[in-house]
């Protein structure tokens, strides 16, 4: 910015790029977090339900579709399954204001409604949301820390 008496006043300049570095550190040490815990929840799911062979993605949120639904034991068909990881899927991105509870219908399985349609993401910021999603459902449940 250029002073009335016409000097170059580089406070500004400074403060804001001291500003960028605090912001991208804050987001670098939340990506690493995020990392850290993801790591360690696929550890600990990955050894209780796949004798240590590591869990995707969409394993790790089917088995959160199971969880949500609460009927563990049961064996379920190809679509039940799809309709499992879409149970899943609302509730994780519940918090976030996309999807809320509507109810439960007759035969126990939840259902949600659209609250806000997701923005449009490319593949890597969609893992990245649903990652984040799962480990904060999993710090909720305080299966991690």
């Amino acid at each position: 910015m250029i002073t009335s008496d016409g000097d170059f006043d580089c406070r500004i300049v400074v403060a804001s790029d001291e500003d960028c570095k605090l912001i991208s550190l804050n987001k670098m040490s939340r990506d690493i977090q995020l990392k850290e815990r993801w790591e360690k929840l696929v550890d600990i799911l990955s050894n209780q339900f796949s004798q240590g062979e590591d869990l995707d993605l969409d394993a790790i949120i089917y088995l959160i579709g199971v969880q949500e639904l609460g009927k563990i034991h049961n064996k379920y068909k190809k679509d039940e399954k799809l309709n499992l990881m879409h149970i899943a899927i609302c509730r994780l991105l519940e918090p976030y204001g996309y999807y809320e509870f509507d109810f439960v219908d007759k035969d126990g399985w939840p259902h949600y409604r659209v609250k806000e349609e997701l923005p449009p993401l490319k593949a890597g910021e969609q893992s990245v949301l649903m990652k984040e999603a799962i480990v904060n459902y999993f710090l909720e449940k305080e299966l991690i820390d």
